[in-house]
């Protein structure tokens, strides 16, 4: 996906004067470069096998310091500083100074999230032919070093400001200890993973208070020995639900699976497949959005950081629950309790079950994306196309959440209460986003 990218910034370089040109800002002016930046920083953490929080924190910071920079190109939009409560002391730049905003914007947004990836030289690459991109667009020498230092100046704000977030302290936590207690989770096949991230709800949140602000009705109490339990009826139609799955329900399960890592066994031989986090899905549906309603560039920033910071807080909160109910997942329980030789349609991810990630993370964007775009906004999702699969349709970003959210019970992943209350868990965590942070005013 780089090199389609790099292509189109060099078509676009050739295309443009590289002597100085009052007029260059018809060359930058726009969302693209933007749009390419978020993709490139996609495409590394998909290599680099982020676990769906760890994403969502890439994606947070790089997004705000892609914002910061973008907001001067048009005065109606406000800081994050003080509407994220620690986030405060902001480079302001120097005044009656020409800058390039798209350039500030993009040049942040990736400086910063270089800081937070392993594959550091390949976003490099996708840097320096940015930074090309600007030099051959005409802009003025000062202007063009100009912007770059107060893209950095921002960058470094932000990236000081993310390890106060005890990120890096949490590297060093204890790993998830197993519990003995058959309610609680255990390992899946084929990788037997150990749990991932157990400490998140020690991860600083953006907006919300704490951790436990929005946390849900406890699941179900877990019950197998009688039959007509609520526990085991939500065991039963999930198991029943893969049994029974038709085409659409299949192709429903796979396009939402957004797995990170999954395991190919073959033989004695296992191999993974790299695929795109939820939150990265849908940080890609924020860029179907901007595109197909031409949004400029700081529109497109804010969205990004909107949507970014409400993911990240939907992970902090989702994690604080799964790792207090310690909920065991439906196939460790129908192997246990009705059929050994089940299996579920997609692989089971390593973490305990209540509540779900997707129905969460899904609720709380797609509450953010309404309030930008409308709730009658129809696209077409081409997310999984790279990884194989057909685009979807959607009449909004609601019906899309809801599809992401029943997916995981066709998938077999979950069970029936993880999903609904995780819906009400994401809403509630979209909506303090949208009520809490006004991008645009006075």
């Amino acid at each position: 996906m780089f090199r389609y990218i790099l292509a189109a910034f060099t078509l676009a370089a050739l295309f443009s004067c590289k002597n100085e040109n009052k007029d260059y800002a018809k060359v930058t002016n726009d969302a693209t470069v933007y749009h390419g930046s978020v993709k490139a920083l996609t495409d590394v953490i998909v290599h680099d096998i982020f676990s769906p929080p760890v994403a969502s924190r890439i994606y947070s910071y790089a997004s705000i310091a892609g914002y910061e920079g973008a907001r001067y190109g048009d005065s109606t939009y406000r800081s994050l500083a003080g509407q994220i409560p620690h986030l405060a002391g902001l480079p302001t730049p120097e005044a009656n100074k020409e800058y390039c905003w798209p350039m500030v914007s993009s040049l942040a947004f990736l400086q910063t999230g270089k800081t937070l990836i392993f594959s550091e030289d390949t976003l490099q690459a996708f840097i320096t032919k940015t930074l090309d991109f600007y030099k051959n667009s005409g802009m003025p020498e000062e202007v063009y070093d100009r912007s770059a230092a107060f893209a950095g100046a921002i960058s470094k704000h932000i990236i000081a400001w993310s390890g106060k977030d005890k990120y890096k302290e949490s590297r060093s936590y204890p790993k998830y200890s197993l519990q003995k207690d058959p309610a609680t989770w255990q390992p899946t096949p084929p990788g037997y993973m150990d749990g991932i991230e157990p400490s998140w709800n020690k991860i600083r949140t953006m907006v919300m208070d704490s951790a436990s602000q929005f946390k849900p009705v406890p699941p179900p109490v877990f019950n197998v020995k009688d039959k007509n339990s609520p526990f085991f009826k939500e065991v039963l139609e999930t198991y029943n639900t893969v049994k029974n799955a038709d085409a659409e329900q299949t192709e429903i399960a796979n396009f939402w699976d957004c797995n990170p890592y999954k395991l190919n066994v073959t033989g004695h031989v296992m191999h993974a497949t790299k695929k795109i986090s939820p939150g990265g899905h849908w940080i890609n549906i924020v860029g179907v959005a901007g595109k197909k309603s031409q949004a400029d560039y700081v529109k497109a920033s804010a969205s990004y950081a909107m949507v970014s910071i409400a993911l990240f807080d939907a992970f902090v909160s989702c994690w604080d629950e799964k790792y207090r109910s310690l909920l065991v997942r439906p196939e460790t329980v129908i192997n246990e309790q009705i059929d050994p030789e089940w299996l579920p349609m997609l692989q089971t991810p390593p973490f305990p079950e209540y509540t779900s990630g997707h129905s969460v993370a899904s609720s709380a964007a797609s509450v953010v994306l309404t309030s930008i775009y409308g709730d009658k906004f129809a696209y077409d999702d081409d997310t999984e196309v790279e990884f194989g699969l057909p685009v979807r349709k959607f009449t909004s970003f609601d019906q899309a959440a809801a599809e992401a959210s029943i997916s995981r019970l066709y998938g077999g992943i979950h069970y029936r209460s993880a999903i609904e209350n995780g819906i009400t868990q994401g809403k509630s965590i979209g909506s303090l986003v949208v009520n809490k942070i006004k991008l645009k005013g006075n």
